[in-house]
């Protein structure tokens, strides 16, 4: 009888079996994910003509739901800028290395988390969260409605549900930009008098702003593909409340062309947007 092959032996087997199989069993798990997330752009991209897909622009609904995007989107993304910044400056600065771990630090970390908690909503529970906080029978649905407010269905709710799901991508990007300062940087700039609205504006900002840039563009592309807590809070009324991506929803309905166009609309803002996040990071 013959001994059994030594574990050397074994490996030196297994070797060349191993060297032929990793390589395509890597390349066919990397190649269906990449099917996956490429066949669907590649429909979106090539099953119409791009005469077909001009003509779906040509919709009625078309002008009325960008005209609106592009407003609630920019007062969106300037609410956002205007108090995310300090919010953001204040979490980054209260929870720093060298605070420790007392009291007031876990609980700015604390809120820190509340207001990240709509990145990992789902958009049915953010539409009904928003109508049960400003609804007419919300937390402050009678105080609204006593000063004459109706905030659900309008311009302005879209305006909200927009802020409350785009606004932690750009408070993510300010916290850890602020984070990142050099702490010997802060101390000589208040030494030097520096008070401390002059500390974030000409100072942590301008040194922050490859960071903050980049989280406001994210948050803006948030915002611009908002679908379902705008369609659960503010409705879907042409013109009114219905941005491109409720134009898409209803478009479904009686007209495929003008969804795919309008689709391929947002997709090419998306991919500008990616483009120009990556090349401001590479500089």
């Amino acid at each position: 009888m013959s001994a059994a092959p030594s574990a050397a032996q074994r490996r030196a087997w297994r070797s060349p079996l191993l060297a032929i199989a990793w390589p395509g069993a890597i390349g066919l798990l990397s190649g269906l994910l990449l099917l996956l997330v490429a066949l669907p752009i590649a429909g979106l991209l090539f099953s119409a003509s791009p005469r077909q897909l001009l003509a779906g622009l040509g919709d009625p609904l078309v002008v009325p739901a960008l005209r609106l995007t592009i407003f609630t989107t920019t007062v969106t993304l300037l609410v956002i800028l205007t108090c995310g910044t300090p919010l953001g400056w204040i979490i980054a600065r209260k929870t720093r290395r060298g605070i420790g771990a007392g009291p007031t630090a876990r609980l700015w970390r604390v809120l820190e988390t509340i207001v990240e908690l709509p990145v990992v909503l789902p958009p049915a529970v953010a539409g009904v969260a928003l109508l049960l906080a400003f609804g007419r029978r919300g937390l402050l649905g009678p105080a609204l409605g006593a000063a004459g407010i109706g905030l659900p269905f309008t311009c302005a709710a879209v305006v909200v549900a927009q802020t409350f799901v785009a606004a932690p991508f750009y408070l993510q990007a300010a916290v850890a930009a602020f984070r990142r300062l050099d702490p010997d940087m802060i101390l000589v700039a208040r030494t030097l008098g520096a008070s401390p609205p002059r500390l974030l504006f000409t100072v942590a900002i301008p040194v922050s702003w490859p960071s903050l840039a980049g989280g406001a563009a994210m948050s803006w592309a948030r915002a611009l593909g908002e679908f379902g807590a705008t369609l659960m809070f503010a409705g879907n009324m042409s013109g009114r409340t219905q941005t491109l991506p409720l134009a898409i929803y209803t478009a479904l309905e009686s007209d495929l062309r003008t969804a795919q166009s309008l689709s391929i609309l947002l997709v090419v803002v998306a991919f500008a947007l990616l483009v120009a996040i990556r090349a401001g990071a590479r500089r």
